[in-house]
């Protein structure tokens, strides 16, 4: 044991686990939040308690959450994961019988003083979940065909459910996040490949059924799929919200328009501007610069992340923290995808950065347990 070593050991426990929270992560996620409070502010034209101010206090309270889950001991995540990935079953089953419909999806529950959207829950829920299962199993049975299927359809049984809502979306993180920890613990890459190869051929065959006697899909979902691949083909109707945010994108350049000058969004253009497209209004008032900026902070959150998960022995703690930290990319990958036109507008926030409740607390949720991981980590 170095000096430096011995001395922490003599530190009161509490104390030692403070100087052990990963604190350039709580930096890192308080700058991105303060990008949000900004874009809200600017959305709003100037009023901080229509967006930014709500926001505010919901982050505050996240924190400090967070901090106080950073305590829990890591065993108890690994005890909790197969009942809450249970509960989180149940609650997606309750939006489909009686949940709140909005924009034509049923995706929360009204509890009075808060509206849950459990698919949100549902993803760290099953990362969760998926690093318990490969914490238990043995290495030499990672990729056997049998325990390979058993966290496939623990990732099939929510995403069913989350379809019915409908939220491809979400389906398609909870799918990919279970293929990240499958990937982590060491699944055989040929099942990857597989499932890419079989993707692969079932895009070829919807497109190439166009037009025949056996069509795959109707004429309408191929026309959504036209607007996609060319949204100018139809600039006032599906592809208006792509072609605004990508004339916001470009009219930012370098260094932007300026804080609270961007046209785009002052003048309502750009859709839902304070949720799924904020990107845009960043890109266009802060331009390259900013956006960049941004993006940046994600990969320092990333790195982070899968610096605390390598250098850990804990394997639940390791997968878990890979989990999450793989979720939170997919969370702003799809974000900034979507508003790009690399991928279909699924309505999918900018972690940390878009207005909304649910998916802000519980991504601090999910922080809190990464930061157990990295403080109860065997030294």
């Amino acid at each position: 044991m170095s000096y430096l070593d011995y001395k922490v050991a003599q530190v009161p426990t509490g104390i030692r686990k403070i100087l052990h929270i990963n604190w350039p992560l709580v930096f890192l996620l308080t700058a991105v939040a303060s990008f949000g409070f900004l874009m809200l502010y600017s959305v709003a034209g100037g009023r901080i308690e229509v967006w930014a101010q709500p926001q505010m206090i919901r982050f505050g309270i996240g924190m400090v959450l967070m901090l106080a889950l950073a305590f829990v001991p890591i065993w108890f995540w690994r005890t909790i994961a197969i009942p809450f990935y249970l509960i989180c079953i149940l609650l997606l089953v309750a939006v489909d019988l009686f949940g709140d419909v909005g924009m034509g999806a049923q995706r929360w529950l009204d509890l009075g003083f808060f509206r849950l959207q459990p698919s949100e829950l549902m993803k760290i829920s099953l990362v969760l979940m998926l690093a318990a299962y490969y914490d238990w199993l043995p290495l030499d049975r990672v990729s056997r065909p049998l325990w390979v299927l058993v966290p496939v359809v623990l990732a099939l049984i929510p995403t069913g459910l989350v379809l019915q809502q409908p939220d491809l979306g979400t389906a398609i993180m909870l799918v990919a996040g279970c293929g990240i920890v499958m990937l982590a613990a060491g699944v055989s890459l040929w099942y990857f490949g597989a499932v890419i190869g079989g993707v692969a051929g079932l895009v070829y065959a919807v497109f190439a059924s166009r037009g025949t006697d056996w069509q795959l899909l109707r004429d309408y979902q191929f026309r959504r799929i036209d607007t996609f691949l060319n949204p100018g083909s139809d600039p006032l109707g599906a592809g208006y919200n792509i072609t605004q945010a990508q004339i916001a994108l470009g009219s930012g350049g370098w260094s932007g328009r300026g804080f609270m000058q961007g046209t785009q969004s002052r003048l309502n253009f750009l859709p839902e501007k304070h949720t799924d497209f904020i990107f845009t209004t960043l890109a266009e008032e802060f331009g390259f610069v900013g956006a960049f900026s941004l993006l940046m902070l994600y990969a320092l959150i990333l790195g982070f992340c899968l610096f605390s998960a390598l250098t850990n022995r804990d394997r639940f703690a390791s997968l878990l923290t890979i989990g999450i930290a793989g979720t939170f990319f997919l969370f702003f990958a799809v974000n900034i995808g979507m508003v790009l036109g690399l991928l279909p507008v699924v309505g999918a926030p900018l972690p940390m950065v878009s207005y909304g409740g649910t998916q802000m607390m519980i991504l601090l949720m999910a922080f809190g347990m990464v930061q157990s991981a990295h403080v109860h980590r065997p030294h």
